[in-house]
């Protein structure tokens, strides 16, 4: 646990997940009613992040909490909320939850909804790409805790139809990709309208960097946790990193979908997220893009069927990665390479969650590997058995015409074949290692 006091830094023995303390949500100082909301959804034992900061928020301490991506974060300030907060009047609600993305904020709601309805209290998420009708009518009927994005939240305070006059607990979640997504003005902005005696959560993956600034600015003698994963959690993780060309990219993509229960396939553009769905729906995969340009009712469609199981793959960007929290996903294929090691962590942490196992492929391409490589060594990944010398001897094959042309009309490389679907495929030369 580390202990900021007055701007100072004062270090103590980390509290990690293997050392985090055992205990009940009721030992914790919750409610009993919230416990026995918990034991109704079979939720009885606190994961390690919430063990650790429960009890502080519980006692009014401003919290900074940093975890894994999964493990739990959304309880460990949703509990607390539902604690304390009070009955709001209309336009002025008692508890404020930042989140970066519409997906995001609308699962928070959705989780601490039962929380808050056992204390006759309501939430509402607020983000874009909607009306504000149902938005408005929520806050004129009042609404106890506000889920928003920023970009929304500040039209409604220009608008005049929300005061954060009254707020009591703020909680900032994914604060370092509310950072990386260019909200940390506006997140600013909106703290700075809210009361200085409100108690401040921070959570996120990472706290360095501006993050750290954020804590320093509107947190009070913040006690901080952070909470690392165990070595028989990294252990639930296959990573696999496949060299593969630019024109065969998609027959291994299909392969890898075919072996593997739901996926989640992250690009880098928009548009390359539209033209993989409707390759891999031309290819009898069942899939669904999910990307900024994508209206809330599309990209809510598209994460309900993937959930229900209808939809076999999300082909997904790095600024929807934030908002895809769904259990049981098993692999995530990084179809474009991350920009960064952070991101390959965010990216991949849509799997294995909750306990569950997952598997990570990435895909090489020509000319990629020396990012591969760096990849794999800023992360501590084995790359045993990788012949990146061979990758590079390996002449990616020559397109005719635009880059645009379809696969079918190209001239076919030798030695590859084409299946009943018109599906271009190629033999596992070179599939990668774990």
């Amino acid at each position: 646990m580390i202990n900021l006091e007055n701007g100072e830094i004062r270090l103590n023995p980390p509290t990690t997940g293997a050392d985090a303390p055992s205990t009940s949500f009721a030992h914790l100082g919750l409610l009993d009613d919230l416990v026995h909301v918990l034991k109704k959804r079979n939720i009885t034992q606190p994961l390690p992040i919430q063990a650790c900061t429960i009890a502080d928020a519980l006692a009014g301490r401003d919290v900074s909490g940093k975890a894994p991506t999964g493990s739990g974060k959304t309880l460990a300030f949703a509990l607390p909320m539902a604690s304390t907060v009070h009955k709001a009047t209309r336009g002025r609600p008692r508890g404020l939850v930042l989140a970066p993305t519409r997906e995001l904020a609308s699962q928070i709601a959705a989780e601490i909804a039962p929380l808050l309805a056992c204390r006759g209290l309501r939430v509402q998420a607020f983000y874009g790409g909607v009306g504000f009708g149902a938005q408005l009518d929520a806050l004129h009927k009042g609404v106890d805790v506000a889920v928003a994005c920023p970009g929304r939240l500040e039209d409604l305070m220009g608008r005049g139809s929300v005061r954060l006059c009254d707020v009591e607990m703020v909680v900032v979640d994914e604060a370092d990709r509310m950072v990386d997504m260019g909200f940390l003005p506006a997140v600013t902005r909106i703290l700075d309208a809210t009361p200085s005696t409100r108690q401040t959560l921070v959570f996120s993956a990472t706290l360095d960097g501006e993050v750290d600034i954020l804590t320093r600015r509107f947190q009070r003698e913040p006690v901080r946790h952070e909470v690392t994963a165990r070595d028989d959690e990294l252990k639930r993780v296959t990573h696999e990193f496949r060299n593969v060309g630019l024109t065969d990219r998609l027959s291994h993509c299909t392969e890898v979908l075919e072996s593997k229960g739901p996926t989640v396939v992250f690009v880098r553009t928009k548009r390359g997220a539209d033209r993989l769905t409707t390759q891999l729906l031309r290819s009898g995969v069942s899939a669904a893009a999910i990307h900024g340009d994508r209206s809330q009712v599309q990209r809510e469609r598209a994460l309900a069927g993937f959930r229900r199981g209808i939809t076999q793959v999300l082909v997904a960007t790095d600024v929807a990665a934030r908002g895809i929290h769904v259990d049981d996903i098993a692999c995530v294929v990084h179809y474009d390479l991350p920009a960064d090691s952070k991101e390959y962590v965010h990216r991949s942490g849509r799997t294995a969650r909750a306990g569950a196992s997952g598997s990570v492929v990435s895909f090489v391409l020509p000319g990629q590997e020396a990012t591969a490589a760096d990849l794999r060594k800023s992360l501590g990944i084995r790359s045993e058995g990788l012949d990146v010398a061979e990758s590079r001897r390996r002449p990616e094959p020559k397109k005719s015409g635009d880059r645009n042309v379809p696969l079918r009309s190209r001239r076919r490389p030798r030695g590859r074949g084409r299946t009943g679907d018109g599906r271009v495929t190629t033999p596992r030369s070179g599939a990668g290692i774990r």
